[in-house]
């Protein structure tokens, strides 16, 4: 077997009971390939840790440790993560799923192998291995399992040897020997019995294996607190805009909810503190948790995407844009676009430029009805105050109403706290007429759904 010309970085976890050895990993690896060859093997992270957890059951101990391990080995980079004891292999999935790294286990290995050596299936003794373990990875429709009458527990080279012959008789063409029976393989070999050399071949499918990381399950990154209840809104708009039948099916959702984050409308207009840094402090931990895209529901945040996107892996969902298009694509025979929003919006024209893209003009309201929509979010009995009735949205009506009486036939609600004094409605009347009212924060959550269903392979 020839090794990837590329090195790459393994981590060894060890484990309880497991002959495997870091050591003996290394040495096996340079006596195949070659010292040029070796493997950069990562510092060992033991399993072995503390002392039991009062009132835990040791496996879960274990399966935690092992998962803290994995996790010590995603920080330094590693390729891959080698777990060389055949009863992890019963957790094995359940760790996977929560990391990006592939997790190289002996089972695995030893499927390849026999696979490789039998297309067509055989007969493969079983020594020391889980029944149910080993009957989940090689199905009965292609292996046939036998098992020593008895089973081998005792650790005595004699007994496994007497177990070897047993199963050489009823016509075992290999014989693998568990975490129990894997000390003595090199001295049943000698002896003559078909016992796999696991070590080898375990070596062999870690230095095989495409270094490619294996792709994680999207989850949508959301920079929350700007402001609080726009978040929880976003959120719900996620979990109302999926069509999944279970929990199991619903995205995966990082929150970083910092209401700290200085007010994106004081800088825009009166030079107060400048959010970029804390807006893009939000993105990176939310591009460290695994978050395949970034949303942020606020819509004079906004502003600030063009600064933070650059130095950025993975994209912000641009709400203003996903709501230009929206409308293009259902109300294209619209001239005139009004836009409801912060005076920092307003101004940054971030509106503006995402409307005209789609080929529309936008009005706002003017300074009086720009008042009142202000008031409808920052005043005393404001939104943001926590107020959703009331003199609030007698405010926001008004200047709803004044764009339509100048000729808005949609009407975006560019502040995402609006949408929790009017909902949306694609029909809604006011001053006469019948006017679309669009909710960015809705539209946001149904691109982002869109998005995740389609990685998941579940949409066209």
């Amino acid at each position: 077997m020839d090794i990837p010309s590329e090195k790459r970085r393994h981590g060894f976890v060890d484990w309880p009971g497991a002959v495997i050895s870091r050591d003996r990993f290394a040495g096996e690896l340079t006596a195949r390939f070659g010292e040029k060859a070796l493997d950069v093997l990562l510092p060992r992270v033991s399993t072995q840790k503390e002392k039991p957890v009062p009132g835990i059951d040791p496996w879960t101990v274990l399966k935690i440790r092992t998962f803290d391990a994995v996790r010590e080995f995603e920080a330094l980079r590693a390729d891959a993560v080698l777990l060389p004891a055949f009863a992890s292999r019963a957790f094995i999935e359940e760790i996977e799923a929560e990391t990006a790294l592939p997790i190289v286990s002996p089972m695995d290995a030893l499927r390849a192998e026999l696979s490789r050596q039998y297309p067509s299936g055989g007969r493969i003794g079983v020594l020391g291995v889980d029944r149910s373990l080993f009957e989940r990875h090689f199905p009965e429709k292609i292996w046939t399992p036998l098992y020593p009458e008895r089973d081998v527990v005792n650790g005595r080279e004699d007994a496994l040897a007497d177990a070897c012959r047993d199963l050489a008789r009823r016509g075992a063409e290999s014989i693998i020997a568990g975490d129990v029976a894997l000390p003595f393989a090199q001295g049943l070999r000698e002896r003559g019995f078909p016992v796999v050399d696991v070590l080898r071949v375990y070596v062999g499918y870690a230095a095989a294996l495409p270094l490619a990381e294996k792709a994680r399950p999207f989850k949508i990154g959301v920079v929350g607190g700007v402001g609080p209840a726009a978040t929880v809104d976003l959120l719900d708009k996620i979990v109302r805009n999926t069509p999944a039948r279970r929990d199991q099916e619903h995205l995966k959702v990082a929150v970083e909810m910092n209401p700290q984050i200085p007010d994106r409308t004081a800088y825009l207009l009166d030079g107060g503190a400048d959010p970029t840094v804390a807006l893009y402090a939000a993105c990176k931990r939310l591009e460290a948790t695994g978050a395949s895209v970034i949303a942020i529901p606020c819509n004079t945040a906004h502003a600030f995407v063009g600064r933070i996107q650059p130095f950025l892996s993975i994209p912000i969902v641009n709400m203003l844009r996903e709501t230009a298009e929206y409308i293009r694509r259902n109300h294209g025979g619209c001239s005139k676009v009004g836009l409801l929003a912060t005076s920092g919006t307003i101004d940054s024209r971030v509106y503006h430029e995402a409307i005209g893209a789609a080929g529309f003009e936008t009005l706002v309201p003017d300074a009086e009805n720009q008042e009142r929509v202000m008031n409808a979010i920052y005043g005393p009995r404001g939104v943001k105050a926590g107020f959703t009735e009331g003199e609030c949205v007698a405010d926001l009506s008004r200047a709803l109403a004044s764009l339509v009486e100048r000729g808005a036939e949609a009407v975006i609600l560019g502040c995402t706290e609006l949408p929790l004094l009017l909902a949306r409605n694609e029909a809604f009347p006011i001053a006469g007429k019948t006017v679309a009212v669009l909710d960015p924060t809705d539209i946001l959550a149904k691109k982002c759904v869109d998005m995740g269903w389609r990685a998941a392979g579940k949409s066209d």
